[in-house]
Parts: C-alpha cells; structure tokens; sequence
C-alpha cells in the first residue's frame, strides 16, 4: 500500500526453450555465432518456405507447464500475429492466442518484504495465478554498434529468428515489486530445475514484461494499465515497477490523467521512457496459421513427460520438511536450485545429522560459495567431505568453532577435514583426566579471580574458561571444559 494506493501488477515471461534447433526449421539455436549466421529460407521468411514443428519444443513445453502447475491442453492453434517490425522478417510472428497450449495454473511461491537495502524481512508462501503458458517463435534483434559520436551503424541479426520461446502470463495478483521479483525467479529455478530452460537473462533466454497500474484502496476497478517492456534482470524490472508506481500515484494526486502505453526502463537515468502506445489483440488481426495443422497432445505424450521429470522444488521442500524435520524456510532454501537440493541429500548420507547438514550448508557454505561466484556443484567441498566434517564435530573430535575453520581451509584447498585436522594437530581432547589436571593449574594460577568468583562474581567463570582454552591450545572439548570446571570452583 502507498499512501491509501493499492498496486496491482501482472506479468509475461518469455524463456527460450532449451531445443539445439528453432521450433520451425533446423536452423541452430547457439548464442554467440556470428549474425545471421544460422537461418534458412523459413526463419528468413522467403516466399514458398514452410515450417514443420520441432517435437522437441513441445516435451520441454510440457515440461515447462508441469513445473508450474498448468493444464496442458489436448489441442492448441497456431496464429499468425501481425505486425511490422524490421526485426521480424515475415511480417508476422507465429504464436498461439484463443486456444494456447496450457492453461489455468496456480503455483506458490515465496515472498518477502524486503528493507530500504532490499534485504528480507520475513518470507511468507503467496499462490499466484498463472492464466497461460503458449509456444511461440522469437523475433530478430536489431543490432546498433559504435558510439554516437564516433562509427555507429545498425544492422538486424536474424539468429534469433524462429527461436523456440514459452510465453507465461500471469493474472494480475502482484501487489508489489518485490513479489514480482520473487515470482521470477521462482519460474528461472523451476524452468531451470526441469531442463526446460537455461533461464539466463544475461544471454536474453529469458525476459520479463510487467503491466502495472494504482487504484485507491477498495476500489473494484483497474487503473490505467502500462507495459513494461523488455526488462533483462529482474533487479531492474523490480526498480522499473517501484519508478512507476511512484510516477503513477504522483500523476493522479496532481490531476493528471495516465496513457496505456509502453514504456522502458532506463537504467542509467534510474527511470521508464516512452515506447509507444499499447497494443490491443485485436491490433494484431490474428489468425489460424494455415501453414500448421492444430497441435494434438494425448495424456499418454504428457504422461511420459511427466514421468521423465526430476522431482519438483515444492515436492522435494515439504519430503525434506517431512523425512528431515526442516523448517519451511529452511526447506525452501535447500530446494531454491537444484544442485543445492542434491548436495544436501548427499552430505546428510555422509553426515547422519539432517539438521546440523542443514545448518552448516545454509550459513557457512553457502557464505563461502557466495563469496566465490560459485553453484553448489562446483564447490571445492564435496557433500561427502562436508558430512565427513560434521561427524567429526559430533563426534567431538574437534569444536564447532575449529569446525568453522577448518571448512574455510577446506574451500580453499580442497583437502578433506580429516587430512586438515590431522595436518594441524586439530584434535579435540575430551580426555578428563587431561583436563582436570590443566583446569588444577589455571585455579593454582589465578588465587586473587578464584576469590572474587567465590565471592560472587560469577562472570569469571567465563575468564576461567578462557584460561583454561587457552592453556590448552584451543584443543580441550569446550563443553567437558565447562562441566569439569564448574564442578572443580564449586567443590574448592
């Protein structure tokens, strides 16, 4: 809510689809070959040329529908969309419109409020609606080089031409930026997780629309709706969304009245710029494409495909909330990739302790992976090696705080935690005779604190503990310190 204002935002993703060949021809999908380097008569939209659909695009469709909970249809249409673009070499695009592929979803994902800083403050599940998932092919880029005052020329890249895409739109149920930002990446983990999609904004396999517009609070009625057109990092489109929101509000306070338009983000000068007006279907004059017959999928195509998927992130959270006794946020976190979710499962089988594995990955690994730039699958410390390290801590063959240290040693070198701790002399003493005699020597030591403890101050029994570590090189168990210690100052 701002100021008596309710947001209402809805979303469009479009992500490439993981096929090695566009969805009409067999043209290569790789990123980064020179311009028009991989097109044909049919993505180059020549007179006489016909398209013939890529099966492949239809599985990881599927598989893109299951993932987030959608309906497949039975039978979906092709259309031809209309309109007059230089990057879109027919005059026409190639989707799907009245009768899409899928539809009809609901999917829950995790969200947050977030501080001035945009960190969490605290998460919560939300469903949203998904209204439809359709195939479609990708347009061209137009290409501008050089600066404007030195050589600058432009040029259209047909590459991307016929690009197998998934659009996903969803009904208007964001009530802020930072749901909308959470709902994104949501869908790159789930698309990602099932193979559907690499999902990397970066390489533009996935971008983001939003349509956003204010209504005062109570009000039943939409406001004027603007599109936010093609946002490749979801940290913009959610900068994007909160410069809108702010300019609509201030427009309706002041008297203004707002235009259905498109607009884009300009990150340098931190604001949205207009486009051009909003287009409307009936703008795209769309019909069957009569080059396609309509798409049948029988429940056995969609049943195999299902059968063929890894388990799914909110599957995998709640078995791991169930057969682990993890917290819902702790689940959740675990399962936000899909290499995480594995290595956990693996160091838990190495480790016997699913809810000190949880904790050790959450805090101390993932810090370190962080700090690299670096995945759960390329960690320099295997799940074995990790849960080799904390049976040794519940083992007390050494602290949790030499723990800490030893997993920092084994990030950075790729040793395992029993060669390092051999290597250090890190071996934890749990010895009580050894420890009653260096705990006999450190109250012989301090006769002046061992009054003032006897006396009541009882904060010196942490001094006494400190002595006592230290005179030990850190290796005595910090716990049979404190049990044989206490006994000891109390009995003297």
């Amino acid at each position: 809510m701002n100021n008596g204002w309710e947001t209402i935002i809805g979303l469009e993703i479009h992500a490439q689809l993981s096929t090695e060949s566009k969805i009409f021809c067999g043209c290569a999908t790789r990123f980064g070959d020179e311009p028009n380097a991989n097109t044909c008569p049919v993505c180059l939209g020549l007179p006489g040329a016909l398209p013939v659909l890529n099966r492949r695009a239809i599985e990881l469709g599927a598989r893109a529908a299951l993932a987030l909970g959608l309906s497949i249809n039975q039978q979906s249409i092709f259309a031809r969309k209309n309109y007059f673009y230089p990057d879109l070499p027919k005059g026409y695009q190639i989707s799907q419109y009245d009768q899409p592929f899928s539809a009809n979803g609901e999917l829950e994902i995790m969200t947050a409020e977030r501080d001035d800083a945009g960190h969490p403050i605290e998460w919560r599940p939300k469903k949203i609606r998904i209204t439809r998932l359709h195939l479609e092919e990708d347009a061209g880029k137009n290409v501008h080089e050089g600066l404007p005052d030195v050589a600058r020329f432009s040029y259209i890249d047909l590459n991307r031409a016929g690009v197998p895409l998934a659009e996903i739109v969803t009904e208007p149920d964001f009530r802020s930026s930072w749901e909308a930002y959470d709902y994104v990446n949501h869908v790159r983990r789930s698309l990602q997780w099932v193979g559907a999609s690499e999902a990397d904004m970066e390489k533009g396999n996935l971008r983001c629309e939003a349509n956003v517009s204010v209504r005062r609070v109570g009000d039943e009625k939409l406001g004027t709706k603007v599109e936010l057109k093609n946002l490749n990092s979801v940290r913009f489109m959610q900068r994007a969304i909160e410069f809108e929101v702010a300019r609509h509000i201030k427009t309706l306070e002041t008297g203004g009245t707002l235009t259905q338009e498109t607009r884009l983000w300009d990150e340098k000068a931190m604001k949205t710029r207009v486009m051009r007006s909003k287009e409307e279907a009936h703008d795209y004059r769309y019909f069957p494409e009569p080059d396609l017959p309509p798409l049948i999928v029988s429940p056995e195509f969609i049943e195999r495909v299902r059968q063929a998927m890894p388990e799914l992130p909110e599957h995998r959270r709640d078995r791991f909330m169930e057969q682990y006794g993890l917290s819902y946020p702790d689940a959740s976190q675990l399962v936000s990739e899909r290499t995480l979710g594995d290595y956990y499962e693996t160091a838990v089988e190495a480790s016997g302790n699913p809810r000190a594995t949880a904790n050790w990955i959450r805090s101390e690994l993932l810090r370190e992976l962080e700090a690299s730039g670096l995945s759960a699958a390329e960690s320099p410390i295997s799940p074995q090696n990790l849960g080799a390290l904390i049976r040794l801590i519940d083992e007390e063959k050494i602290s949790g705080k030499q723990g800490k240290d030893v997993l920092v040693e084994m990030f950075r070198t790729g040793k395992s935690a029993g060669s390092i701790v051999e290597e250090q002399g890190l071996v934890q003493v749990s010895d009580t005779t050894e420890i009653d005699g260096i705990i006999d020597e450190v109250i012989a030591a301090n006769p002046t604190q061992l009054d003032s403890y006897r006396s009541g101050k009882e904060a010196l029994f942490g001094f006494f503990v400190g002595q006592v570590m230290k005179a030990s090189k850190g290796k005595a168990n910090p716990k049979v310190v404190n049990e044989r210690l206490r006994a000891k100052m109390q009995s003297s």
